[in-house]
């Protein structure tokens, strides 16, 4: 391997395409390593919107970082005379060190989070011929395959497929749709094709999350906040996956040699949005109320308005509710307000704790700090600060 400049002046290809919102967080994960270890001088294509490894053939450099799609771009990389670090899944054996995103554990935390809902029928939507997608699968079905349940597979064209017409695609999946017996919970094997699902669930009347619950991966931000209903989608990480890459880029360049298997980065966790923001209800009086307390949320009330929509006895309702979730009515009503909470808590426009509680329905801070201490443990001052710090509770 060429070395071609001191270890106070590394320069660095990053060769993959522009303008993809997923690496480019992996770019600032990259960047947040360069500026600690300091003497890195960053180079990118100039206009190139394309995989573009073959930019790198008579690149004067000393390490790269790339994503390989093919065998035909790994067969290059490995003959480089560079340092190399595919951050790419594309590929099961690249030939090359890789760091990729933990696909296994993707898909076993969607499954979770479905489950969490208590969903009993599932299905998974992505492109064929992609390893990574396939890992996906591979982990939601194993995780539901533990739980008694199958996963009903709908494969679309994979990206180096002769590409079918959208309408085709589109109607494939209104028809594989249609089949489903609700309430269904589906993981898309990305955010454009969860994207895909809930515009088709709009389109044959099924009503997302309460009829089709629908969870992607990729949190990217345009997609998931642009959809209606808004997108429930799996962070990545994408900068601790950038700083990994360029950890192991370093090390290549000082010499060092990786172990062979992949470097996986573990997700951050589901960014519950109200395209998964449902239970699972076979009783239909049951979900109507749950529906319509949901709408309600932000409003002061308790089990009093439930047992008043539905008509029922308080102990018949009572009765119903812990037969269809498990909980009580009061149970129910805390649990979905501290998980609101969350959600605002978190947001970026950092709301007061006062109007948290308000937005919530708990009217009053000290009823928030209350519940919400006693559901997760530390109270949402706490929750806050740790979250933004990186902190899982």
């Amino acid at each position: 391997m060429r070395k071609r400049h001191s270890a106070l002046d590394r320069r660095v290809a990053l060769a993959f395409p522009v303008g993809n919102p997923v690496l480019e967080r992996v770019v600032g994960g990259v960047l947040d390593y360069a500026r600690a270890r300091g003497g890195w001088v960053m180079s990118r294509a100039p206009e190139r919107l394309d995989l573009s490894v073959e930019w790198l053939r008579h690149w004067d450099g000393d390490g790269a970082l790339v994503v390989l799609a093919n065998r035909r771009q790994a067969a290059l990389a490995r003959r480089l005379g560079v340092a190399v670090v595919n951050l790419g899944g594309y590929l099961r054996d690249p030939g090359v060190p890789t760091v990729a995103a933990d696909d296994l554990a993707i898909g076993r935390m969607v499954a979770g989070h479905l489950l969490e809902r208590r969903f009993a029928r599932f299905g998974y939507f992505g492109p064929r011929g992609v390893w990574y997608i396939a890992r996906r699968l591979e982990g939601f079905r194993g995780r539901i395959r533990e739980y008694g349940a199958r996963v009903d597979v709908l494969w679309a064209a994979g990206p180096f497929e002769a590409v079918r017409g959208w309408i085709d695609e589109r109607e494939q999946l209104v028809k594989w749709l249609r089949r489903m017996r609700p309430p269904v919970g589906i993981m898309a094997g990305n955010d454009q094709r969860a994207m895909m699902v809930l515009e088709a669930c709009a389109r044959v009347g099924l009503r997302a999350p309460e009829d089709v619950a629908v969870v992607g991966v990729d949190n990217d931000l345009v997609a998931c906040e642009f959809s209606r209903p808004t997108l429930s989608s799996v962070d990545r990480d994408d900068r601790a996956h950038g700083r990994a890459a360029a950890e192991v880029l370093d090390q290549l360049m000082r010499g060092q040699r990786p172990g062979p298997a992949p470097i996986l980065v573990k997700p951050g966790g589901v960014v519950t949005r109200a395209s998964s923001d449902v239970l699972a209800i076979e009783d239909p009086d049951i979900a109507e109320v749950v529906v319509r307390a949901r709408r309600h949320l932000g409003e002061r009330f308790g089990v009093e308005r439930l047992v008043a929509w539905t008509g029922f006895s308080r102990r018949t309702l009572e009765t119903r509710f812990r037969r269809c979730l498990g909980w009580a009515p009061y149970e129910f009503l805390s649990r979905m307000r501290v998980e609101r909470a969350k959600v605002l808590l978190l947001s970026p426009d950092r709301r007061t704790l006062s109007r948290v509680a308000v937005e919530c329905g708990f009217g009053e801070l000290r009823r928030l700090r209350h519940v919400f201490k006693r559901m997760v443990g530390v109270g949402p001052g706490e929750f806050r600060r740790r979250a933004s710090r990186g902190m899982t509770m």
